[in-house]
């Protein structure tokens, strides 16, 4: 038999990779196809527990995997704004989701009002200290030496409630100066958790999370706007050509499902129909 010339054989061993790169590619393509779809959730940082279960709820139904990102309503927004590709957005006020539909950073017809909550006076757990929240209640002397932990009142939802809540009951001007502001409402809650403030104010939900705080009272409700967490599919999930479209949508809508609302319900939230 003639040797095959070295060009000849080159050519051969040349298709022969090229072929076999096809059918890898192929084989490749066909395995990522399979994979479950990564879902991004931004969610305000007092959803924790909650959207945790939820996620597993949802993904033991739907071939996805879903990721949340918790921290303040506002810096989630920020982020949304600055081009974080996030595929839902859970805000605990409307103001931060409104900033992000102005922005049109949000798929058209998709926000709805998710949740309640409950605004909550709390401090340690063996702290027997007594304040029924009402009007002109000296909370300052209540809180001694001590500090008030809150979320920073400009931008954090529980912060923003929570110094409406002081006004209304003439009490803030007496409290301001002991105020510790945090990032966010848990680490207004760890704070108290740790003992570093006297009291806090969080939402009811938060304290039910955390054995070592107790709440002493809960605001009146007509002292603050209510609280409402509302829910929406961000435009960038919309644009998704891998099946992330479908799916965000099909998570907004899990998270009015019995299954979620059970779930909601047993961290002290309030499900909204």
């Amino acid at each position: 038999m003639k040797p095959i010339p070295r060009r000849r054989l080159f050519t051969r061993v040349a298709a022969m990779l090229t072929i076999a790169a096809g059918l890898m590619s192929g084989i490749h393509v066909s395995a990522r196809a399979d994979e479950p779809v990564r879902l991004t959730i931004f969610a305000a940082a007092s959803l924790q527990n909650a959207i945790d279960d939820v996620n597993a709820a949802f993904a033991a139904k739907h071939p996805a995997v879903p990721r949340s990102s918790y921290a303040s309503s506002s810096v989630l927004a920020k982020q949304i704004e600055a081009g974080a590709q996030a595929d839902i957005f859970i805000s605990a006020d409307l103001d931060w989701m409104k900033y992000i539909t102005d922005r049109q950073l949000t798929a058209e017809r998709t926000e709805y009002n998710l949740l309640g909550n409950r605004l909550a006076l709390i401090t340690k757990a063996d702290d027997p200290v007594t304040v029924k929240l009402a009007p002109s209640v000296d909370l300052r002397q209540a809180l001694g030496d001590g500090r008030l932990a809150m979320g920073e009142i400009k931008s954090v939802p529980a912060g923003k409630y929570g110094k409406a809540a002081l006004e209304n009951l003439g009490i803030w001007d007496k409290v301001q100066d002991r105020v510790v502001a945090a990032a966010n409402v848990r680490a207004a809650l760890k704070l108290v958790s740790l003992g570093e403030a006297k009291m806090g104010i969080v939402y009811e939900s938060d304290a039910k999370v955390d054995k070592s705080v107790r709440v002493i009272d809960t605001f009146p409700e007509g002292s603050h706007p209510a609280i409402i967490y509302p829910a929406a599919v961000t435009k960038y999930a919309a644009t998704r050509q891998d099946g992330g479209a479908d799916l965000a949508k099909a998570y907004a809508d899990f998270l009015r499902s019995d299954t979620a609302t059970k779930i909601f319900a047993g961290y002290g939230f309030t499900p909204l129909k």
